[in-house]
């Protein structure tokens, strides 16, 4: 069974991303983590502050979507960036929370603003060996 993990992919002038693992929860989990890495190392965020988000979308590609929008709004509003996430899919339905911190440019040295997730290259799939992906191309 695979660890979760995340990596990012080429695309044109954005950046994909994608999450791996052993449940779609997992997976929805490391692509998030894989988002905040467009912006800056994971680990140099402290997961200090709670927040709750929840989605609902017609199906699991575009909760994807409406997932990473979420947290690149409250990224975007709340000045913050995120490190640590559970996520909870029900059917149509996500509940996550997400821990972070509010930015703080001298020591995270965001690289890039992430603008929104996109439907492109979009894919939510169980894998043959029973893993999960979830991956799109964000705009930045």
């Amino acid at each position: 069974m695979l660890t979760g993990h995340w990596e990012h992919f080429s695309h044109e002038a954005d950046m994909g991303v994608r999450g791996a693992g052993a449940s779609l929860d997992q997976a929805f989990e490391q692509v998030a983590l894989g988002l905040t890495a467009v912006v800056t190392d994971p680990a140099l965020v402290t997961p200090e502050k709670m927040i709750r988000l929840t989605c609902e979308a017609p199906d699991v590609e575009l909760l994807l979507v409406d997932w990473l929008n979420a947290l690149i709004y409250e990224m975007a509003t709340r000045k913050m960036l995120f490190s640590r996430f559970e996520v909870r899919l029900k059917g149509k339905h996500l509940s996550a929370t997400a821990w972070g911190e509010v930015l703080d440019v001298a020591r995270h040295h965001p690289a890039v603003e992430v603008k929104g997730a996109t439907y492109t290259a979009l894919k939510v799939a169980q894998q043959a060996d029973g893993d999960w992906l979830a991956q799109c191309v964000v705009d930045v």
